[in-house]
């Protein structure tokens, strides 16, 4: 089991099964040293702010950022390879009032911070959308860099 594996079991938490991509894409590509993560949505469906509260998106948040961690793990065979998490890009499925959209993403951020530390913390977008593909509320994706 890796560090990052055994860091996510003290949380309560662990990796769900891998779920291959749902079209013509890859799950993750490495350039060098960087790794590209495709988007995933989340398994909750809704409006945030209509449907889902911002709070329930927040867990959604967390929730989907597991699923991309069972990618990268598919994808390069180890998480401890991470040294550092570059860029979090997340779209919410937002009400026309709502606003909280980086609240809403935090649930990702908090979780990589907890994982990762200082090499953890990242650039990011917190981007309110009309849709999302599958109805989804939130949709994430990753840029990383990999140990050589």
């Amino acid at each position: 089991m890796s560090h990052i594996e055994a860091k996510l079991g003290a949380l309560g938490e662990s990796l769900p099964e891998y779920q291959p991509p749902v079209a013509n894409y890859l799950g993750c590509k490495q350039s060098g040293t960087t790794l590209y993560v495709s988007a995933r949505v989340s398994r909750a469906r809704g409006e945030v702010g209509t449907d889902l509260t911002t709070d329930a998106a927040h867990q959604a948040a967390r929730r989907t950022l597991l699923d991309i961690l069972a990618i990268i793990k598919q994808g390069i065979g180890d998480l401890d390879r991470i040294v550092s998490v570059d860029k979090l890009v997340g779209f919410v499925r937002s009400a026309s009032h709502f606003t909280e959209q980086p609240r809403v993403i935090d649930g990702a951020s908090d979780l990589l911070v907890e994982l990762w530390g200082v090499e953890g913390r990242h650039a990011r977008t917190a981007t309110g959308v009309a849709q999302l593909p599958f109805g989804a509320a939130v949709q994430l994706e990753l840029i990383l860099t990999l140990s050589e």
